[in-house]
């Protein structure tokens, strides 16, 4: 039988976790931007059930039609199949409350880097999930410790940093805080390998790993940019084929949210005080002006309506 042909209760029933391999059965995810999208897609496509909460209906629309929109564009790059499309849509429920967040086993809170929205939000969960609930930050920079201190379960409080985009990028960050039990990072090193991740265990420390060495790479890119030295083409080509990088540094900015990246750059200067994270006068000129990437349609380079660059 051909695939498209497979009826949606058995593609649901074929790709969903047994429940005996793990505790975890319902995914809450709190924020529908970029991030939560592509964890979203990346834990309903493992057989897991998605909860996601977003601030209003205009937003969840918008949010709706882009992880809609980001599948049909991996189907015509015979990446996916309707199929697939069918099951992960279907594994995915859609709200603007906190109302049934009380049914997740995990909690993902993946807003923008806003340490007091981010202290809201936790403060408010908190109340709602069950006893049992772990609370996960996808945080790249904040202190997960104070997150931590503001709920009745530090001990169940940890991080995963992913990277964009989600579904793509094979690894992701577990982080440890201050109170995090050794129990739930096991549960979380487990969550992660079923969801096809490879967990790295760091701890708590402005940046990690991942953001705390690419920060740099990208802001010396945007500086020889900024001085002529050559376009963002080249220099994206250049690093893309002398490093064997699958993304040049300007287009994975531009990828990842100039806003997110020069907040990043922001909060790394801020606590570390290394001249290296001194966000580059270009990168604030371009969020200055509205030129966010990717999401907004022109960053360090501009795209038509379906995300690719327009040369």
């Amino acid at each position: 039988m051909a695939d498209e042909d497979l009826k949606l209760e058995d593609l649901l029933e074929n790709t969903r976790i047994p429940k005996e391999t793990d505790s975890i059965l319902k995914v809450v995810i709190i924020g529908a931007g970029v991030m939560g999208q592509g964890i979203a897609q990346t834990v309903a496509s493992s057989g897991l059930e998605v909860l996601i909460v977003e601030l209003n209906n205009k937003s969840l629309k918008e949010a709706k039609n882009s992880l809609s929109e980001y599948i049909d564009n991996e189907i015509k790059r015979w990446a996916m199949t309707n199929s697939e499309k069918k099951v992960i849509l279907n594994r995915i429920t859609w709200e603007t409350n906190f109302e049934h967040i009380n049914d997740g086993d995990l909690i993902v809170e993946a807003v923008k880097e806003d340490f007091e929205l981010k202290l809201k939000i936790f403060k408010e969960i908190d109340k709602r999930a069950k006893a049992d609930c772990i609370f996960i930050s996808n945080t790249s920079t904040l202190s997960l410790t104070k997150l931590a201190e503001a709920t009745s379960r530090p001990d169940k409080v940890i991080g995963l940093h992913f990277l964009t985009p989600v579904p793509k990028i094979p690894v992701v960050e577990v982080v440890k805080g201050l109170h995090t039990s050794k129990d739930t990072v096991e549960k979380v090193k487990t969550f992660a390998k079923n969801i096809g991740k490879t967990p790295v265990e760091v701890y708590e420390y402005p940046g990690f790993v991942t953001t705390r060495a690419i920060v740099p790479l990208l802001n010396e890119a945007m500086h020889i940019l900024l001085e002529g030295i050559a376009s963002a083409k080249d220099i994206d080509t250049a690093m893309k084929l002398g490093y064997n990088f699958q993304y040049g540094p300007l287009e994975m900015a531009d990828m990842m949210g100039l806003d997110e990246v020069l907040t990043w750059m922001e909060t790394l200067w801020k606590t570390l005080g290394e001249p290296r994270y001194r966000a580059c006068p270009i990168l604030r000129k371009l969020v200055r002006e509205r030129k966010l990437g990717k999401k907004t349609g022109e960053g360090f380079y501009k795209y038509d309506e379906h995300g690719n660059i327009i040369n």
